[in-house]
């Protein structure tokens, strides 16, 4: 691990003592895969429409309401023969 160089600023307060050696890499991994979450990282002027992820989300599903309707206005009726 690298260490600060003493022309750096150190910012933290003494009380935030972390200690790396006791991290553990990938703690949350196996989770993750079993949960099936899944993360979307939006591009930043798409990013800057939206306030929080509960406007995302009511963009998505207003664009999938409307999807259902649309699909059901143009696809063919099913004939037999």
């Amino acid at each position: 691990m690298k260490t600060k160089k003493k022309s750096e600023k150190d910012d933290m307060r003494p009380e935030y003592n972390f200690d790396y050696s006791k991290a553990n890499r990938g703690k949350y991994y196996r989770r993750l895969l079993k949960e099936r979450s899944n993360v979307v990282v939006l591009d930043p002027d798409i990013a800057k429409r939206f306030r929080d992820s509960a406007a995302v989300n009511d963009a998505l599903r207003s664009l999938l309401k409307q999807s259902e309707l649309t699909r059901r206005l143009t696809s063919k009726p099913n004939r037999r023969s």
